[in-house]
């Protein structure tokens, strides 16, 4: 073997090691830009209000448990009614939304109908239009049924997801393959319940997506129960916060709750998506298998 070929082989772990450097560079720039908000609200958190003033940014306080005594007792603890609302309609409006989006993306992915092809356009022009131009319109015909200022405001418009059935059609097109729902259809087997027991199960990892994006999606949402709650015990978290951050022009001590409030509305997030990720691993694991 020649020195040459020595010297080169001897250089590949180097260069390649060398080029490694730069995407690991961006992942981690991409993590620091990602938590450490999450980390300076956690430490605000324990601080006082004069302490977010005379402390450094990531300097921790010392009244974190008397911050969480001050939240919890804020107006008979409201802010737990809205941590309640919150997990209502993020929860509820997202399993009617994934089960739509299963119903609707099946469809169109596994049958043939008139105007399919227009239809499922149409909902991808709805994935365009962004969702403040449509909470005015959703607001007045809500009030024009008399639903304003109720749960099912909120709920209702949150169910249908033009993106939930764009992902739901193309997970059935790519996960339900058309021979085993031909080879059930020969076997007696009814639509519906071809749907049930073959296509919801291996449309599962695909739900659990949806699920998730869609109860994120209504976790933060602010403009539309902002435009169709009126009723302080009706509020979500985004709202509640808002105004107890607009009472702390006047009452500044209110800002350390606020601070607070934040980082207890991001941990069911944070332990959602755990959860999910593990049925996300079990369910594409159980796919690979059939």
């Amino acid at each position: 073997m020649s020195a040459l070929t020595i010297a080169s082989q001897g250089m590949a772990p180097t260069r390649k090691r060398r080029t490694s450097i730069v995407p690991t560079g961006v992942l981690v720039l991409g993590i620091a830009y990602a938590l450490l908000p999450i980390v300076w609200v956690a430490i605000a958190a324990t601080k006082t209000n004069t302490q977010l003033d005379s402390y450094g940014a990531f300097q921790p306080g010392s009244s974190f448990w008397a911050n969480l005594r001050a939240l919890n007792s804020y107006q008979g603890g409201v802010f737990w009614t809205w941590m309640l609302n919150t997990a209502l309609y993020a929860g509820g409006g997202a399993v009617l939304s994934a089960i739509v989006s299963a119903l609707a993306g099946y469809g169109f992915s596994k049958y043939r109908f008139r105007a399919k092809g227009f239809l499922f356009t149409m909902i991808l022009i709805g994935m365009l239009v962004p969702a403040v131009v449509l909470a005015i319109p959703q607001y007045l015909l809500v009030a024009k049924i008399g639903l304003a200022d109720t749960y099912w405001s909120v709920l209702i418009p949150s169910i249908v997801s033009p993106y939930g059935i764009y992902l739901a059609r193309l997970y059935a097109g790519a996960s339900v393959p058309d021979e085993i729902l031909e080879a059930a259809r020969m076997d007696g087997s009814g639509e519906w319940r071809t749907f049930l027991r073959i296509g919801i199960p291996m449309m599962s990892p695909g739900l659990v997506t949806i699920f998730l994006f869609q109860f994120v999606a209504i976790w933060n949402n602010f403009l539309l129960p902002w435009l169709m709650l009126s009723s302080e015990n009706k509020y979500p978290l985004t709202v509640g916060l808002f105004t107890l951050l607009d009472d702390g022009t006047s009452q500044p001590a209110l800002y350390t709750l606020v601070l607070l409030g934040s980082l207890l509305s991001i941990l069911p997030l944070i332990l959602l998506f755990f959860l999910l990720q593990r049925f996300w691993r079990v369910d594409l694991g159980a796919g690979s298998v059939k």
